[in-house]
């Protein structure tokens, strides 16, 4: 009875009553996100991936959101990233993502019609399509078909060179490409059903569409890395110039001048990086989010073609290898630039304390100097100043004796005050030097 009792508490109380984190929804939805939608076959599926900014993104969420108004179904909330409508024979399943944004259509096909028939444009032309919020990067055909007997001969609607074709882990479906755009623009997929039900259907396709849309993001950092390549390379030739140049410059201008230029360096090189950072970051993260959708496929090898990870890990890992290469070079490369950089200043900053020192010295050479000019103008002037007074002294006694005052000869007078004066002269002028040099201190 307690059990019965104490479950019927648990229904009444409803939800948890106690404080949940503010992002505990989006994280337990973020499993959920993306789900695979079940496709029965035969189907058309055209995937469509445009590159978007972020003022590029709010405009096509709104023209999503009037497309869901004309069609009268429901819009997408803000913080949906996915939604999927459906009107008719045809859906539309559209994705927002950091820098592209995905569109794709789904279409019903006859079982009877040849793969990849009627064209792309065709369809696209008969479909009330959305304005395309960027500029076009993915452009995917593929058509879904049950296996058919006699089997459909995969390889004449492809490059034969190009093709790789695979099944999966139980060998229910067989899907190939050529990775080739073809005369509509579009890269042709086709998938054999031989008994999928349809939520493997649709995680096939989903999958399907990921590999080729990562593997076109994730190779735009090969441009990237080729435009950068020659200027790294330059770089490090001039490094290497310069430190050369460091072993025979002695003098604080050379110096100055090569820091200056390893400076610069260094500047141009960051530049480049901070510009590409990003880009080589992304690619790494599309190469292996490709990866893990072929390896949860399972491939299984046709006899005599390549399956599509070995055909992608050929053609693709030079690419890759490429941008990795051209990363790790701008950080080593920036390393030894600060390197070298240091070492110029460490010499740069000896050879101004070695000038300090020498102007220093300089300096207390001249003081010397001045302090003897200033005691040799000293002697001058406590004569000069005893010659004024004695002057003017002789004049007094001069006086003085013609008034009948006094009764000494005032030559005797003047000779006699000439020590005084100076003595007298000469203490004052002692005591005022030692007072300025007491108030200096």
């Amino acid at each position: 009875m307690s059990n019965k009792g104490s479950s019927g508490d648990t229904s009444e109380a409803g939800k948890l009553s106690l404080t949940q984190h503010p992002l505990r929804t989006a994280i337990l939805g973020e499993v959920h996100a993306r789900p695979f939608a079940p496709l029965a076959t035969p189907k058309r599926v055209l995937h469509f991936g445009f590159l978007t900014d972020e003022s590029r993104a709010k405009d096509a969420r709104r023209n999503l959101e009037a497309f869901c108004a004309e069609h009268g179904t429901a819009t997408p909330q803000p913080s949906d990233k996915h939604f999927r409508i459906a009107f008719g024979t045809t859906s539309l399943r559209w994705e927002q993502h950091s820098e592209f944004t995905t569109y794709t259509w789904e279409i019903s096909a006859d079982d009877n019609d040849p793969p990849f028939t009627p064209a792309a444009t065709g369809l696209l032309s008969k479909l009330q399509q959305l304005p395309p919020p960027g500029s076009l990067l993915v452009a995917i055909d593929l058509h879904l078909l049950p296996q058919q007997e006699p089997a459909i001969a995969i390889e004449r609607y492809f490059d034969r060179p190009s093709l790789a074709i695979a099944e999966n882990a139980d060998g229910k479906a067989t899907y190939a490409t050529d990775f080739r755009v073809d005369s509509e623009g579009f890269v042709r997929i086709l998938v054999l059903d031989r008994g999928l039900d349809r939520e493997r259907a649709g995680a096939l396709v989903q999958r399907l569409l990921e590999v080729e849309t990562y593997r076109t993001l994730a190779l735009l950092a090969l441009p990237e890395a080729q435009r950068l390549s020659p200027q790294i390379a330059r770089i490090e030739r001039r490094l290497a110039e310069v430190t050369n140049e460091m072993r025979k410059a002695n003098d604080l201008a050379n110096n100055h001048h090569l820091l200056d230029e390893l400076t610069d360096l260094a500047a141009d090189l960051e530049a480049g990086a901070a510009a590409s950072v990003y880009r080589f970051g992304a690619t790494r993260a599309y190469d292996e989010i490709m990866r893990q959708r072929l390896q949860t496929i399972g491939e299984r090898k046709t006899p005599g073609i390549s399956t599509w990870t070995s055909f992608l890990a050929r053609r693709m890992a030079p690419a890759m290898r490429t941008c990795a290469t051209t990363e790790s070079r701008q950080a080593a490369l920036s390393l030894k630039l600060s390197r070298a950089a240091d070492l110029l200043r460490t010499r740069v900053n000896v050879e101004l304390e070695k000038q300090n020192q020498d102007l220093l010295k300089s300096m207390n050479d001249r003081t010397r100097m001045q302090l003897r000019l200033q005691t040799t103008v000293e002697g001058l002037s406590v004569a000069a100043i005893t010659y004024y007074v004695v002057s003017l002294f002789g004049y007094l006694a001069k006086a003085l004796h013609e008034a009948h005052l006094v009764v000494y000869d005032p030559a005797y007078m003047t000779a006699a005050f000439i020590p005084i004066a100076a003595f007298a002269i000469w203490w004052t002028v002692r005591r005022i030097r030692k007072h300025h040099i007491t108030h200096d201190d």
